[in-house]
């Protein structure tokens, strides 16, 4: 990766749906050395995906928290598929320290969340926080502060 390519992962994060032409006319390459460049990204898992920003809030997801559970390890291969089909589950991570799993989810109400909570105390423990607001949207990694495999590009 060199710093062409870091300019167009930041503009891709920045907004992908940026045509080529403009993306081309930002690095000072070609349409198609960029569209190549991209394709390579793509296949090297450094991208892997265009996603819609979509606002949870607008769509009546008022409560948005995050649920620390300690996972009875014998249950794995009945809580992965359990929590792989929660529509409302927007991250499920393996995380050390007390808890085991923290879970990302959003719900129109309390009471919903509360229904869910519930179903997942038949895998452990849980803890949660309801999130009041949220100073720092999810944002993609800083690709300008990567080292490059070639400095002077």
């Amino acid at each position: 990766m060199d710093n062409i390519d870091k300019e167009l992962l930041y503009l891709l994060q920045e907004n992908a749906r940026y045509p080529l032409k403009h993306l081309a006319s930002k690095v000072f390459l070609s349409s198609p050395a960029v569209s190549a460049r991209i394709e390579r990204l793509e296949s090297s898992g450094i991208i892997n995906g265009y996603h819609a920003s979509v606002s949870p809030l607008a769509l009546g997801y008022h409560i948005t928290a995050f649920i620390n559970m300690a996972l009875d390890p014998k249950l794995k291969p009945e809580f992965y598929p359990f929590i792989s089909a929660c529509p409302n589950v927007l991250e499920c991570n393996c995380v050390t320290g007390a808890f085991s799993m923290l879970i990302k989810v959003c719900f129109p109400s309390t009471m919903e969340l509360d229904t869910f909570i519930g179903q997942l105390q038949q895998f452990g423990n849980t803890e949660t926080q309801i999130v009041f607001s949220t100073p720092v949207e999810h944002r993609g990694i800083d690709v300008r502060q990567i080292k490059c495999d070639e400095p002077n590009q």
